[in-house]
């Protein structure tokens, strides 16, 4: 799975509101992940760290800690 353009320009705008620090994706993916597979979460979830290794997310940094309920990010804001 890869993030398409809308979907990563979704993500940008959640990510204009939000203060700076840690957040795991399911809290800016926000509405309807909970309505997700768990296959879809996880897919979507590694297309996301793939898209902030590559640069796609500017602003958001892979902290490389799991944490109480996945993988830590930071927004820099």
């Amino acid at each position: 799975m890869v993030l398409d353009s809308d979907e990563i320009d979704r993500l940008r705008r959640r990510l204009a509101g939000r203060a700076p620090g840690e957040f795991h994706f399911p809290e800016l993916y926000g509405p309807g992940w909970d309505d997700l597979w768990i296959g879809d979460k996880v897919a979507t979830g590694r297309a996301f760290l793939e898209a902030v290794r590559a640069g796609k997310v500017p602003g958001v940094e892979d902290t490389g800690v799991k944490k109480g309920g996945g993988r830590l990010y930071r927004w820099r804001g």
